[in-house]
């Protein structure tokens, strides 16, 4: 009579955790104040109170809501809200570049599916890094569990553009017989197939240690390189300012007085290029921005290009520079692989996208841990290191699932470690909300074809303002190395060959004359050609090599910071640092190198 007991025991126990999961359901959603019901007791005019000069603001700070604490869902839902705000900029700019003019030309209907596409892949992927999946028997994660959001990385755009550039030049894109630049999807499937290809690189090094990592990569190797990506980037957004890139009537104002006009004939309120209204739209998308880092509230600081880009939008539709044949023309949702795309592989842009794929990596190691130090965690130890591991392997995952999307490699974003410290909310809650609005904006396609129809210069006003945090970023990075000699020898030479590919971006374009029937041989000068004609890939690469083959110099780093120049405490500081590497390194030769 016992058997039946023991046989329905484990059905209550499981009816029972379904009744009691099924009640704290019940209580998040019915219960009002409590802090995991639906609205809590959070200050919630703390985020929207902006920082007016006539306003007495309370100095206080928010409560902290940690990475697995209870936290309301409306406060979640906003919070979530904020972080694709933040991230929304940065998700559409790199699919409207390269699908534009100065990339692929595919047209507005394939831009729009691609911007759609990009919001979508970048809500699922994300979803990746905030959970953080246990390789099976083994040590080994994909993803941090932190909130750890990816976005289209402006990396790929320098790599894309010139190498889109190089396939219309040989043939390999097509072009109309006044010159004029075709639809090339063929091209953009050989991007995704090469990125997909190269980011097996990023997978691979992401089980090597962090520390060996950090070792070949690193701030000397990786920070001119980031802030040569900016700088190259800035170009594209400040043409886009004045009106339009890609097209050579864009660009030029032929001297024979019959100017072109931007960003095409016919479109709405087409003027020449670097025209005055041009110039102001851009303008009144930057002043904006700096408004709101000035006088803006908590959640405005942090969504401010985003808020600058929504003024410059309503001036551009205000004064009738908007088309509305774009969003009325598309459709009502859209999804993945409603488009597609022929993948092959581009010899060419092999080493480059390695380039690529390693300065990712290395964004990720910074952006980690800079989540992992917003969200008061730890920045060092075994849990710390799995989290790098986990992130760099979700990262390079995350870039062959993208190509296989249709969409270009990914990286973690490090704006919205700036919402976690504005809001001090590091709760993974809040960025599964911001998957889920990702998603939502995505689906609905109208909302692509709104993103896609603005006009350049308001574009170029906002893509300038992020370009340029790149560029910033990168100086951060440079930052952190001592300059002493060695390291000041290493940044000359690499930066040398980089700004000045940036500056003279043809300067290499002549140096092989082969034009025989040997397309193995040609594609390999090609190659070599558009590492050479890309700032930031010859700039990593020289810098890998010289970090690789110059030996340290502890005695120049002595001589950098002399007792006679020592005068306040952060000097000392340092000194006495050097002193002890130097007195440390003197004893372990004078003790045969034991320990």
């Amino acid at each position: 009579m016992e058997a039946p007991a023991t046989q329905t025991q484990p059905r209550g126990s499981f009816m029972d955790t379904c009744k009691d999961r099924g009640r704290i359901i019940a209580k998040t959603f019915t219960t009002k104040y409590e802090l995991d019901g639906l609205v809590g007791d959070y200050d919630y005019a703390f985020l929207f109170k902006p920082n007016l000069p006539f306003l007495r603001r309370v100095k206080r700070a928010a409560p902290f809501f940690g990475l697995n604490e209870s936290m309301p869902v409306v406060l979640a839902l906003i919070l979530g809200f904020q972080h694709s705000l933040a991230m929304l900029a940065g998700i559409i700019t790199p699919p409207i570049i390269i699908a534009g003019q100065g990339g692929v030309n595919l047209g507005s209907a394939t831009t729009q599916y691609l911007v759609s596409t990009a919001l979508i892949v970048c809500g699922i992927l994300s979803s990746i890094q905030i959970t953080r999946f246990h390789i099976i028997k083994s040590p080994y994660y994909v993803g941090t569990g932190l909130i750890s959001v990816v976005g289209t990385s402006f990396s790929i755009i320098p790599v894309a553009t010139g190498a889109f550039a190089q396939m219309y030049e040989t043939g390999y894109c097509p072009s109309a017989p006044d010159g004029s630049k075709l639809a090339c999807p063929k091209g953009y499937g050989a991007l995704l197939g090469t990125a997909a290809l190269c980011s097996m690189l990023e997978i691979g090094l992401s089980f090597t240690k962090p520390s060996v990592l950090k070792k070949v990569f690193p701030p000397l190797v990786t920070g001119p390189t980031v802030m040569l990506i900016g700088v190259a980037l800035i170009q594209s957004g400040f043409q886009d300012w004045a009106g339009g890139s890609g097209s050579p009537g864009c660009i030029d104002r032929p001297s024979s007085g019959t100017y072109s006009v931007c960003p095409m004939e016919g479109a709405p309120h087409a003027l020449p290029w670097g025209s005055a209204e041009y110039i102001g739209l851009g303008f009144s998308v930057f002043a904006t921005i700096i408004l709101c880092e000035r006088f803006g509230s908590p959640i405005m600081k942090s969504c401010a290009v985003v808020v600058g880009l929504l003024v410059g939008c309503i001036i551009a539709a205000a004064t009738g520079y908007f088309s509305s044949s774009g969003v009325d023309s598309a459709p009502a949702a859209s999804f993945i692989w409603v488009q597609t795309f022929p993948l092959s592989i581009y010899a060419p842009m092999i080493l480059p996208l390695m380039a690529v794929y390693i300065v990712l990596m290395m964004e990720a190691i910074g952006d980690i841990t800079a989540t992992c130090d917003v969200s008061r965690l730890e920045v060092e130890g075994k849990l710390f290191d799995s989290r790098i591991q986990g992130g760099i392997l979700a990262d390079g995952f995350n870039g062959l699932i993208a190509a296989l999307c249709t969409i270009t490699p990914m990286s973690v974003f490090a704006q919205n470690n700036g919402v976690i410290a504005l809001t001090r909310c590091a709760n993974r809650k809040a960025g599964y909300c911001a998957c889920l609005f990702l998603l939502i904006m995505g689906i609905f396609s109208k909302f692509a074809a709104a993103l896609v129809s603005i006009p350049s210069p308001v574009l170029g006003g906002l893509t300038t303002f992020l370009f340029a945090s790149v560029a910033v970023s990168g100086i951060r990075i440079i930052s952190t190395v001592p300059f002493t000699r060695r390291n000041r020898f290493i940044l000359t030479a690499a930066l040398s060959l980089g700004i000045g590919a940036i500056l003279v971006p043809k300067w290499f374009t002549y140096v092989f004359t082969y034009s025989g029937p040997n397309q193995t041989k040609q594609g390999f000068f090609n190659a070599i050609v558009l590492v050479m004609e890309t700032g930031f890939a010859i700039t990593g690469f020289l810098a890998i090599f010289l970090n690789l083959v110059l030996p340290e110099e502890v005695e120049d780093e002595t001589v950098s910071i002399t007792a006679n120049t020592v005068d306040n405490a952060d000097d000392r500081e340092e000194w006495g640092r050097i002193k002890g590497k130097h007195d440390e390194k003197t004893s372990d030769e004078e003790s045969g190198g034991k320990v």
